[in-house]
């Protein structure tokens, strides 16, 4: 099968070699010439690794006309500009499949919705977001990973499920859930930049843990609120997705909350980051959540108040330590 890549970043890329394993067609757009021409060189953009059977183009038609299937792995700001420019563009019918995490802050929007917004339906067959615990650098390595494959249409997403599953190292599971598992790997997003300032200001696995613990609380509240369901949570876009991302130095969020610990002003993490950090934006996306439903989440909340009000991240810590003692599992 014929599969376009709108985005040669570094999972655009990786995704791009799954595919081609699996004896797929893949064809990358990206508007870079220079991660173009080092993809068509069997080279991938990011990182050291080769690269086979893909091709790359920085023509948006040409990838377009060249399959239906079309894979999504832009940073979810640039996401409504690139749609737009799709829909503009589109021919046919088109399947898509997003692999990119989070939450428009401006409208509180999942990328399914962003998607319903910008393609006439006409042009819109099908939405599905392939989403779980994946490093993209160990995924190019082809280390085992596990992802799930999430639509509201349940035929579309067995067919991504088959797309990129694989007996060598990558296998696909499918949910009905697609709210629960798009906002799941957005908000762990926020918690794994909180884990990043914990360990770069000090602290130890013990605290670590609690916020883990106490994060898949807050990702349940999110997921609820916005309609998904709570088990989801417990899953490989929940739980799954934010072990990988809060514990790794191969995930750029936990990377810039680090730096952020270490005592990095904001503003020059956020600039010198090679990579779009969404775990920003979904603390911002979260925080007016909080004030639009009334609801708590006081780990994103003081994540926040040290991201966007400068305060430090001792202060952080401390407005977290001397809350209201309460049973654990009381909002």
């Amino acid at each position: 099968m014929k599969i376009s890549l709108i985005g040669g970043g570094s999972w655009g890329t990786t995704l791009a070699q799954v595919l081609t394993d699996n004896g797929h067609e893949a064809l990358v757009y990206d508007v870079n010439q220079k991660a173009v021409d080092q993809i068509n060189q069997g080279q991938h953009p990011f990182f050291e690794n080769k690269i086979e059977k893909i091709k790359a183009t920085n023509h948006l038609e040409e990838a377009l006309d060249f399959a239906d299937f079309i894979v999504l792995a832009v940073p979810t700001k640039f996401m409504r500009t690139a749609l737009r420019d799709i829909n503009q563009l589109a021919k046919h019918k088109m399947y898509f499949i997003n692999v990119s995490k989070g939450i428009e802050p401006e409208t509180l929007k999942r990328v399914s919705e962003i998607v319903v917004d910008e393609i006439n339906p006409k042009f819109l067959g099908g939405y599905a977001a392939l989403t779980g615990p994946s490093h993209a650098e160990e995924v190019i390595e082809r280390k085992l990973t596990v992802l799930t494959a999430a639509s509201e249409t349940s035929w579309f997403a067995q067919s991504v499920q088959n797309l990129f599953s694989n007996k060598s190292y990558l296998r696909v599971y499918t949910s009905d859930d697609l709210i629960g598992c798009e906002v799941g790997g957005a908000i762990k997003n926020a918690i794994a930049i909180v884990s990043g300032m914990m360990t770069g200001f000090g602290l130890g696995e013990n605290a670590r843990a609690a916020l883990i613990t106490r994060g898949i609380l807050e990702i349940v509240k999110v997921v609820v609120v916005m309609g998904g369901k709570k088990e989801t949570v417990f899953g490989l876009t929940g739980i799954g997705d934010l072990i990988v991302t809060a514990s790794s130095r191969h995930s750029r969020n936990f990377n810039a909350g680090l730096r952020i610990g270490e005592g990095i002003p904001v503003d020059q993490v956020l600039a010198e980051s090679k990579m779009i950090v969404e775990g920003v934006r979904a603390i911002q996306a979260a925080k007016d959540l909080c004030i639009k439903t009334k609801i708590e989440l006081p780990i994103i909340e003081t994540a926040y108040d040290v991201i966007f009000n400068n305060i430090s991240v001792s202060e952080g810590i401390q407005a977290l330590l001397t809350r209201e003692l309460k049973p654990e599992f009381v909002d």
